[in-house]
């Protein structure tokens, strides 16, 4: 049996492992929160190097791709340093292709009446899912300064986007990763914050945890676009009125795991030893006919 695992800085909590089939190979996957401790996630991952097919690095981000740039994210470079011989990935190259297919699943639900306006917590962050909206036409507040940053300062085009990664990313990457993102108990905490975007968006797309963060107490019929997403998350949303949740990968035991562990799970049943390119994932994710699924919450 081939097996991916992704370490994550998230919260133990969220721990799943589950067998899958994929092109004729059983898979079984795994989730490791290690609550925020960066040292110990990189324990983990000097303990199983060579030993498991494919490593998946959840709750963090070796980087962000941009239009056609990366920009690296120095300060989570020490969690994977013993990593030598298993193959690595953060879930960018998911993110850049099932990713954004998300809007052409969601579209025929979505009705004729309701506005084309999607909230992004982060475009830095899902540029293919980005890209996939904003080519069906929506109207985009791209929510980088105000979740990431505490910034007041909604962005409206891909353009400002990328500038502002150019500058900025040099600056962030650098940064203690917990500085910019809730990792470990952090997760779990609500902050009510931003309401006045929740509101304004039909959708709200990104990161379950910026989503889940600082949402409102409601969130009546309004569709969340995002992925990792557990049981009690699916709960969450449903019990604060949202209509639709779509997540970007399928759901798995009741779970739609990370895009870095989906990722390091087709690397292993490939059988190649390494990180494929975007190419070989748009052809195994074709192959596979994985796309988001999307869940109905609500009936109102």
């Amino acid at each position: 049996m081939k097996r991916a695992v992704s370490i994550s800085l998230g919260s133990s909590k969220r721990d799943k492992a589950v067998e899958v089939k994929l092109l004729g190979q059983s898979v079984r996957i795994e989730r490791r929160g290690t609550d925020g401790d960066m040292e110990k996630a990189a324990r983990l991952y000097q303990e199983l190097d060579g030993q498991v097919d494919a490593f998946g690095v959840g709750g963090a981000d070796l980087g962000v791709q941009v239009a056609d740039r990366w920009h690296p994210q120095y300060s989570v470079q020490p969690m994977v340093r013993y990593v030598k011989r298993t193959p690595l990935v953060d879930g960018t190259g998911l993110k850049t292709t099932l990713e954004r297919r998300a809007a052409a699943v969601l579209e025929p639900h979505l009705g004729p009446a309701a506005p084309r306006r999607v909230l992004f917590t982060a475009a830095v962050d899902r540029w293919g899912m980005t890209l996939g909206f904003h080519e069906r036409g929506y109207e985009c507040v791209f929510g980088d300064l105000i979740f990431a940053l505490d910034l007041p300062i909604p962005l409206r085009r891909l353009a400002t986007v990328k500038v502002l990664a150019a500058a900025l990313m040099p600056v962030i990457g650098r940064l203690p990763f917990a500085w910019v993102y809730p990792t470990g108990d952090k997760q779990e905490k609500w902050t009510p914050k931003h309401g006045r975007w929740y509101a304004w968006a039909t959708v709200i797309a990104g990161d379950c945890h910026y989503i889940k963060r600082f949402r409102p107490a409601r969130l009546d019929g309004k569709i969340i676009c995002t992925n990792t997403t557990t049981p009690e998350d699916v709960a969450i949303f449903r019990q604060a009125g949202a209509r639709w949740l779509l997540t970007t990968t399928p759901v798995l035991d009741g779970r739609s795991f990370g895009t870095n562990m989906m990722e390091a799970a087709l690397i292993a049943a490939s059988g190649r030893g390494r990180a494929l390119s975007p190419a070989e994932l748009s052809a195994l994710i074709d192959e596979l006919k994985f796309e988001p699924t999307l869940q109905r919450l609500t009936d109102d």
